[in-house]
């Protein structure tokens, strides 16, 4: 299928390395102009052929630099992806044992970075009549004590987006939130990571976590997503193909949520 989307322009944060990096190449295979952003340029992002931005995100100057940058380079503004965010560690001690700064680092993570590269990149979508894809999780719908802080955040992500679609949708833009499931990605491998911690509750070696993941959440297909499904995706949803999808909270989950 022919998507259409040649010479179109976006910008992807988060982009050094799993799903931001996905997403950058299945818009890049498409034709898109695409400047990623992350905090450390990786030689994936550096071969990728997107154009590699050094910002912070999370910073108050970062998103508006990124977008002035990305309009200078790429001449305008189609697309923007919010990959940035997650939960580095799962909270074993649940609500009570989360402090303000954890609450505080999460939500500035997960939501206001979005917040405010959206805020700097709206005139620019407004003159296009472009689309903002939003990453969220399954996290929103299948709120846990071990994520609290971070399915929260992830819950007032879709609230935001809908309010984007809401607002500027009669202005030509469209707002949409892509919720994933696991996905298959550098975390569960780090020694530092979530996955080392699933590791020990599981009472697995650490290399088994990834097989194990479809069973512990009951995942209907039987595996967890690649990157590359959520890029493909993405790509979908930003091209005339889906030009009524509006406002819309799109899973890709393996079959976690089971509710209606």
């Amino acid at each position: 299928m022919d998507l259409q989307l040649a010479n179109k322009t976006a910008v992807v944060t988060g982009a050094s390395r799993g799903t931001g990096l996905a997403i950058a190449r299945a818009l890049l295979a498409e034709g898109v102009r695409v400047v990623g952003c992350a905090r450390t340029i990786t030689p994936a992002l550096k071969d990728s052929g997107a154009v590699p931005v050094v910002c912070d995100v999370t910073t108050p100057d970062g998103p508006p630099n990124l977008i002035e940058r990305a309009v200078d380079t790429l001449g305008g503004l189609d697309f923007v992806i919010n990959n940035v965010g997650g939960k580095d560690t799962y909270n074993a001690g649940g609500f009570l044992a989360l402090d303000d700064a954890e609450w505080q680092h999460t939500l500035n993570f997960n939501l206001f970075s979005t917040v405010r590269v959206t805020r700097a990149a709206l005139p620019h979508l407004i003159e296009r009549r472009g689309a903002i894809v939003n990453i969220s999780s399954t996290a929103a719908r299948v709120p846990a004590a071990t994520t609290v802080d971070y399915g929260a955040a992830k819950a007032a992500l879709n609230a935001l987006t809908k309010a984007l679609d809401e607002e500027f949708g009669p202005q030509g833009v469209r707002a949409l939130t892509v919720s994933p499931g696991p996905i298959n990605i550098e975390r569960w491998t780090d020694p530092d990571g979530p996955g080392a911690i699933l590791a020990t509750v599981l009472d697995v070696p650490q290399e088994e976590v990834v097989h194990r993941l479809p069973a512990r959440f009951r995942l209907t297909t039987g595996h967890i997503a690649e990157p590359a499904h959520i890029g493909a995706l993405v790509a979908f949803l930003l091209s005339e193909h889906a030009a009524s999808m509006a406002g819309t909270d799109i899973r890709i989950d393996d079959g976690l949520v089971k509710t209606v």
